[in-house]
């Protein structure tokens, strides 16, 4: 090793703090020797266990929720791939000198995640700063009964913090719950539009509020035309999804009447003023005609569809990009351009779920986005839309939902 390079084993001992490194599947990677030393265990007690089989929840508490808070906290770390800092936990450890022997114990824990090269998240780093003594030594002062009042008041108060959480949990998921019954309801499944049949995809973000703003749509059309679209509206929850649902169904009529997808952007922009949160929505629409074997696509700040030809390279269709709905100060005429295709050809529109990533270039997910396509170029267009979600999304869940249509022309 050289002396610019540093030594991760010296560093991670060398904490103050009592830390340890955990797998997503939330065994024991590594503990540093505080670690030890506050919870009692030998390395070789903790290395390749699960987090639960060594420390559960104490069985003669019947309200104890140690265990369950702590996993709830893992969970969003590795979802979300941020710090959670949790309330002050009472978490009673087993003595490990003296079985079926419980030791009263409180904790201040904070969870990180490690995110690799890809930014995914490859390990949780749990910190804990044990607060027993702090807390019996504040109430000690006041001598006994005041001890007790002290020590029964600061633990109560964080109780409640924590249930307060897992209220506001509890209401979120609900309403997440009915937002995504609601996009379910209005998004086609499947849809065939006349001999030809696209795939499409929806996957909604993993514990976060980011959910329920992506819609996809396709509408036939006269001649042997369609038009497809993909569209993102910011905000979460029930607003999102009602504010998607009105973009879309607009956007579907004026398709049917423009002479083209930036008429029906520039139809749907006017729209989009009138409805609140539907302020900086993105969209994208694109009219394939068979006859003629072109693409005509216009795109309100949205991410460039891509164009898979029969042998394998990429085009993105980024030619005709204007700002998202309702964000210019006043109302322009949009831009739209024409790409012609052959036979075996696919068209593929997506929202910025399936590329977009924490900590990562826009420009290094259209290369993946790219590269899968390649990989898959003579797949099917359902193949093809299940290899892109294996390829691109992450193991642990993605942050923000995602759209996909594929369709092979």
């Amino acid at each position: 090793m050289s002396g610019a390079e540093i030594d991760y084993k010296a560093v991670f001992q060398a904490l103050p703090s009592a830390v340890a490194l955990l797998r997503p599947d939330l065994v024991y990677a590594d503990v540093n020797d505080a670690f030890l030393r506050i919870s009692g265990r030998t390395r070789e007690q903790l290395l390749g266990r699960y987090l639960f089989d060594v420390f559960p929840d104490n069985p003669n508490d019947p309200a104890a929720t140690g265990m369950r808070n702590l996993r709830a906290s893992l969970r969003r770390v590795t979802a979300a791939g941020e710090r959670d800092t949790m309330a002050l936990q009472r978490y009673d450890v087993e003595d490990p000198e003296r079985p079926g022997v419980w030791q009263e114990r409180y904790w201040s824990p904070i969870n990180a995640p490690v995110l690799g090269p890809d930014g995914k998240v490859v390990l949780l780093l749990h910190r804990v700063e044990e607060i027993t003594e702090l807390i019996h030594a504040r109430g000690a002062r006041g001598g006994g009964d005041r001890a007790q009042v002290l020590e029964a008041e600061l633990y109560t108060r964080a109780r409640e913090l924590q249930e307060l959480n897992e209220r506001l949990r509890r209401a979120h998921a609900r309403e997440r719950e009915v937002a995504l019954a609601l996009q379910e309801a209005m998004l086609p499944s499947a849809p065939a539009i006349g001999p030809h049949r696209a795939a499409v995809r929806y996957r909604p973000a993993i514990g976060s509020l980011n959910v329920c703003g992506d819609w996809y749509d396709l509408v036939d059309l006269s001649g042997d035309r369609i038009a497809v679209a993909v569209g993102d509206v910011v905000g979460h929850g029930l607003t999102a999804a009602t504010v998607m649902g009105q973009l879309r169904a607009a956007l579907s009529s004026a398709a049917l009447v423009a002479d083209g997808p930036a008429q029906a952007l520039d139809a749907l922009g006017l729209y989009a003023r009138s409805v609140e949160g539907a302020e900086s929505t993105t969209a994208v629409s694109v009219f394939i005609d068979w006859t003629t074997r072109t693409l005509t696509y216009s795109s309100a700040g949205h991410l460039p569809p891509a164009l898979l030809h029969p042998e394998g390279t990429v085009s993105f269709l980024d030619q005709a990009t204007d700002p998202p709905l309702g964000a210019a100060p006043e109302h322009l005429t949009r831009p739209q351009a024409d790409i012609a295709f052959t036979e075996g050809s696919a068209l593929v529109l997506y929202t910025d779920g399936l590329i977009e990533r924490r900590r990562e270039d826009i420009g290094t997910g259209l290369n993946s986005l790219a590269d899968s396509l390649a990989r898959h170029q003579h797949a099917d267009a359902e193949a093809l839309a299940d290899a892109l979600l294996r390829d691109l999304l992450p193991p642990a869940g993605i942050t923000d939902d995602t759209a996909l249509v594929i369709m092979r022309l």
